[in-house]
């Protein structure tokens, strides 16, 4: 088992059974493939995991093997990037937790291949904090955006809200596995995505006295970690971006509409506009 300070990473790019209707709005196998500011979703967040001062080389975990064979766009990143690639398992988290199997390195890093607004600069933001938390004990970080900062840059979108009473958040499809022991978490992951359609099972993971903390709002983001770490069996804990990009994944019409316009502009201009003024909507 590798230990170092740069992370390697895991990029996740299967489908859901049933596939994405943003893949099929395209007329696309994945969505990951559907061009974004006029290139690929998924290329866009290979080169800002490769202009990463932080990052090394990484596992591609799905799609299928039809389509990588079948796509140019998977095949050339495949050759261009220091990457591998790994058939998918039957989810997001089990699928994450066997390309880590398969990485063998501490840190790794964790996101998907729809983040197509992704930039270096949050990659290593990220890191570098997740790398000063690995000092406090901690096993497993998530990356969560204050959906304040999302609101102030993106007006119109919605994203989906994580309430407490110290505030609410969105988000960011950053994770880090800061040694063997934040394996865990992926499995806690994976027993609560399999329960997903069932939400009175998710529920009950919490005490009588959490669940009337939540309903009432006075459930704090701290407590909820401190319950994950608890039910996970390692320090799971949490760093605050304010980059209200890192919150915006392509999975939906909407969200691609926001992305497009805002990149296109951006490549016009040769730097970054305002994104307040996109509009997320047509």
């Amino acid at each position: 088992m590798k230990n170092s300070s740069r992370f390697h990473y895991i990029l996740l790019a299967g489908e859901r059974p049933g596939g994405n209707a943003l893949a099929r709005e395209f007329k696309l196998p994945v969505s990951v493939l559907v061009e974004v500011g006029g290139q690929a979703c998924i290329n866009r967040v290979l080169q800002a995991l490769q202009n990463s001062k932080n990052v090394d080389e990484g596992i591609l975990c799905g799609p299928g093997q039809d389509v990588v064979v079948a796509s140019s766009v998977f095949r050339d990143a495949l050759e261009r990037f220091p990457i591998t690639w790994l058939a998918p398992e039957s989810g997001p988290a089990a699928s994450a937790k066997n390309a880590l199997t398969t990485l063998d390195h501490y840190p790794a890093l964790i996101t998907t291949a729809d983040h197509a607004l992704l930039k270096a600069e949050i990659i290593d933001d990220f890191c570098a904090a997740a790398l000063k938390d690995q000092h406090n004990e901690l096993d497993f970080i998530v990356g969560l955006v204050p959906h304040e900062c999302v609101k102030k840059v993106f007006p119109d979108t919605k994203r989906t809200l994580l309430g407490f009473s110290d505030g609410n958040y969105c988000g960011s499809n950053l994770f880090a596995v800061l040694n063997s022991r934040g394996a865990k978490a992926l499995a806690l992951w994976q027993e609560v995505e399999s329960e997903r359609k069932t939400p009175w099972k998710i529920a009950r993971r919490l005490s009588f006295a959490m669940m009337l903390k939540y309903v009432t709002g006075r459930l704090s983001l701290d407590q909820v970690f401190e319950n994950l770490s608890e039910q996970s069996g390692c320090r799971v804990g949490y760093v605050l971006l304010d980059h209200a990009r890192a919150a915006v994944d392509v999975d939906s019409k909407a969200d691609w509409l926001l992305a497009d316009e805002l990149l296109r502009r951006e490549n016009h201009l040769g730097l970054a506009c305002d994104p307040s003024t996109v509009r997320s909507e047509p």
